[in-house]
C-alpha cells in the first residue's frame, strides 16, 4: 500500500522558492529562527506564542553547518537539518520552514521582511538580529520569556550522564 505525502511537507521551502511561498501567506507575518535540534516543550510553547502574534509564522532554521559553527559541540546538531525542518513543519503553529547557512539570519530576514520578529527570552530586543530593520519598516520585535526550564543542551547532558552511569 502506498501512502500520500504528509501535508506538512508542503511547508518546507528552500530559500530560492521563498518569495513565491511568502506571497501566499496571510499577514501579519511573524519570523523566528533557531537550531531546534531536539524539539522540546519550551520550543513548542515558544513557537505557539510567536504564532499568536500574527497570522503566519515562518521559521528560519540553521543548517547543520551553521549549527556546528555556533560551538554547541562536535556532535551537534543531533538531528540533521532536513529532519529538524520536517518536525518543525509538522507543528500546527508553523506556517513555513526555510533555512539559512550563514552565522546569522540577517539576509533571510531582509528577504522575508516580517511584520513581527521574535526570539526567545535569552535575547534582548536590541540584540535580536534584524530588529533595527524590522522596526524601521514599522514592524515590531519581541523577546518572549521562557515558560519552561528546558534546553536541548541540558537534555543531551542528561543523556550523556545516564550513559556514564550505566
Amino acid at each position: 500500500m502506498s501512502y500520500p505525502t504528509p501535508a506538512f511537507e508542503k511547508k518546507l521551502c528552500s530559500p530560492a522558492l521563498l518569495a513565491e511561498k511568502l506571497a501566499e501567506l496571510p499577514r501579519p507575518l511573524v519570523f523566528t529562527n533557531g537550531c531546534f535540534d531536539i524539539l522540546h516543550r519550551g520550543h513548542v510553547t515558544y513557537l505557539a506564542q510567536a504564532r499568536a502574534l500574527g497570522a503566519s509564522l515562518v521559521v528560519g532554521l540553521n543548517t547543520d553547518a551553521s549549527v556546528k559553527r555556533q560551538g554547541k559541540g562536535d556532535d551537534r546538531p543531533i538531528n540533521n537539518e532536513l529532519n529538524r525542518a520536517a518536525v518543525l513543519a509538522a507543528l500546527e503553529s508553523v506556517s513555513l520552514v526555510t533555512w539559512f547557512d550563514s552565522d546569522t539570519p540577517a539576509e533571510l530576514i531582509e528577504l522575508i521582511k516580517p511584520d513581527v520578529l521574535v526570539k526567545g527570552g535569552d535575547w534582548s530586543v536590541d540584540r535580536i538580529v534584524g530588529s533595527a530593520e524590522t522596526l524601521t519598516r514599522g514592524g515590531s520585535v519581541h523577546s518572549i520569556p521562557f515558560l519552561f526550564d528546558t534546553s536541548t543542551t541540558a537534555t543531551i547532558q542528561k543523556i550523556r550522564h545516564a550513559e556514564e552511569q550505566a
